[in-house]
């Protein structure tokens, strides 16, 4: 049987090549037909003028991908089933009348996510953005995180690429970031309370379904974090909104309820979010001594704990007591970058076991390369040095931000929780809605976020969260001179 193939010696693909792709292209034309035999490697080299070698090789490929078979004494035939047919679907009929169509039934937990709430803020495309939580990531060491990524890329550890055996984390990163927790925020804990996740969310998400039933009740900080506030409606919890004034969560009101009632409390009690006042000594053992007698648990997020500009920061609540009934979460996306997802969350020894296995089932493990590059990242000094570089960037930044605020608005500003953090909440003097003056500085090339969407009731109207550590000093001014042209 003689084939016509055209072959280009002057082609980029090499002859196999070639001749696969017009062999595959007649086998799927119907010029070669299903159960057709095709010549020997032998005679189709001598007929195409090509070597023995050249044949094989486009023969062998087209019988590893299903389009040609090689039957002993009957040389090599064309396949009756072509791997092409078998990725296509058979057609579905329409349903006889729209009635009959159904989506999906969706759980409870599927249903309570099944809304237009925000996650978490919009975030439009703007020159200016005052987002809060964006670290100042131009500034982080990446010439320095590059070197300690390829360290372990040359090690040829294929371990690297296999799953890990520790379902709490690599036990090198759950050492430094004990001894690191340790020294830096008084927190009490071993390697073994220490449990590695990607992100405060994941560990709220994980508190969450080990702790929480449907119905039960959990207090939150009002204001407070709608991506915690969303974990907890998720399972079912009824949410308590406790109010938060200058000094962090109002601990009298969380005493003023029925006892027993609260089973869980959240709480960002270094730096609350979005009003940014610091919880002091005396209202934490207050809290503690509160969740003590009622049984509850608290739930300590130490968000932007590590940047402080006026005075040493307060130790953490988990260090201050010696119950089981704290559990305490950290992450590096603030102070590192976000995409490294890496957080970590400790908890007591009693209840390591079940954490990690819930670990597991929610996504198995975070990436062994990068838990190795921030243990030496930690270990030899970097992130010390970087938190000390941040902390004078940010603290600058944090200046300008209100010397602009105070310059333009003078009376008509009230400024929180500027002494602390990457961000600064502030009420303006205005009668327009936040709704309006977020879209007017939105046209102006500004965004800025109204503090209205972070209250569970009684929302005000003129408090607005404004993020300055991801923001140049010059866009700063910029932003809060455009700010005052609107509101002028």
């Amino acid at each position: 049987m003689d084939l016509v193939i055209s072959l280009e010696s002057n082609n980029v693909l090499p002859l196999h090549r070639q001749l696969y792709e017009e062999l595959r292209r007649a086998i799927l034309s119907a010029r070669l037909r299903p159960g057709e035999r095709l010549p020997s490697t032998r005679a189709l080299a001598s007929s195409l003028g090509i070597s023995r070698a050249t044949v094989t090789q486009s023969y062998e490929q087209l019988i590893s991908e299903g389009y040609l078979q090689g039957v002993v004494g009957s040389g090599t035939k064309v396949c009756v089933q072509l791997p092409d047919e078998l990725l296509r679907t058979a057609p579905v009929k329409a349903a006889a009348a729209p009635q009959q169509q159904r989506k999906p039934q969706l759980t409870r937990y599927g249903q309570s996510l099944d809304d237009s709430v925000p996650l978490e803020p919009p975030e439009p495309e703007l020159p200016i953005n005052f987002k809060s939580g964006r670290p100042a990531l131009e500034e982080f060491p990446l010439t320095q995180w590059r070197r300690l990524l390829l360290r372990h890329c040359r090690s040829d550890q294929a371990a690297l690429l296999d799953y890990a055996t520790n379902l709490r984390g690599l036990p090198e990163l759950r050492h430094a970031i004990a001894e690191h927790v340790a020294r830096s925020r008084a927190v009490r804990c071993t390697a073994e309370q220490v449990i590695i996740i990607n992100g405060s969310q994941q560990a709220i998400d994980l508190i969450t379904k080990l702790l929480i039933e449907r119905g039960d009740t959990v207090a939150v900080e009002n204001p407070g974090y709608l991506g915690a506030r969303r974990a907890f409606l998720a399972q079912g919890a009824k949410l308590q909104p406790i109010p938060v004034d200058e000094n962090g969560i109002v601990v009298e009101r969380l005493a003023a309820l029925p006892p027993q009632l609260v089973k869980l409390v959240y709480v960002t009690p270094s730096h609350q979010f979005p009003t940014g006042v610091v919880l002091p000594l005396a209202r934490r053992l207050e809290l503690l001594q509160w969740a003590e007698t009622n049984g509850a648990v608290i739930i300590e997020d130490d968000y932007d704990s590590e940047f402080r500009y006026d005075s040493r920061p307060i130790p953490a609540l988990q260090g201050l007591t010696e119950n089981a009934n704290v559990l305490y979460v950290g992450t590096f996306s603030k102070v590192l970058f976000p995409s490294l997802r890496i957080g970590y969350l400790v908890v007591p020894t009693s209840l390591t076991h079940v954490f990690a296995r819930a670990r597991w089932i929610a996504d198995r493990q975070t990436p062994t390369l990068e838990q190795l590059a921030l243990t030496d990242f930690i270990r030899e000094g970097h992130l010390d040095r970087h938190l000390r570089r941040m902390r004078t960037l940010y603290d600058k930044r944090r200046q300008v931000l209100v010397r602009a605020l105070r310059h333009h608005f003078g009376e008509r500003v009230s400024i929180l929780g500027e002494n602390t953090g990457m961000h600064l909440m502030v009420r303006w003097q205005t009668k327009l809605p936040a709704e309006e003056l977020v879209r007017r500085a939105a046209e102006a090339g500004v965004g800025i976020v109204s503090a209205a969407l972070y209250y569970l009731e009684r929302a005000p109207q003129d408090e607005f969260v404004l993020g300055y550590a991801g923001l140049s000093e010059r866009r700063i001014q910029e932003g809060v001179r455009r700010l005052a042209k609107i509101l002028s």
